[in-house]
């Protein structure tokens, strides 16, 4: 349940971010969630590929190299979903950036009381 809540949550961070940034364009709230599942599945198979294959380069940036990563994984769901575009990689930098801030955000309304 908490899953859904989540997904639910980051495709209304990915809809309010596309109206606000105008290099990032979603079709409707159905792509947004969408494009919220193809985020998390490439967080969790193909980033920690990459953070492996390029860990010289991290280390040598300490960890900035990261946010390049992260770019990375906003173009290829931009390629992997139709109706989610983003018009280049300063464009996918920036909306990761605040992707991760407005979901930070989003997500801590989700804490439990312990």
């Amino acid at each position: 349940m908490k899953f859904i809540l989540r997904l639910l949550l980051s495709a209304l961070a990915v809809v309010l971010l596309s109206n606000i940034l105008p290099g990032v364009h979603v079709a409707t709230f159905g792509i947004a969630v969408i494009v919220a599942l193809v985020l998390s599945l490439l967080n969790f198979l193909v980033k920690p590929l990459l953070i492996i294959l390029t860990l010289p380069v991290t280390v040598i940036t300490f960890g900035l190299f990261l946010l390049v990563i992260n770019a990375l994984i906003i173009l290829m769901a931009s390629g992997l979903v139709s109706g989610f575009t983003v018009d280049g990689f300063w464009w996918a930098l920036l909306f990761s950036l605040l992707l991760s801030l407005v979901q930070s955000i989003l997500f801590a309304f989700l804490k439990e009381d312990a």
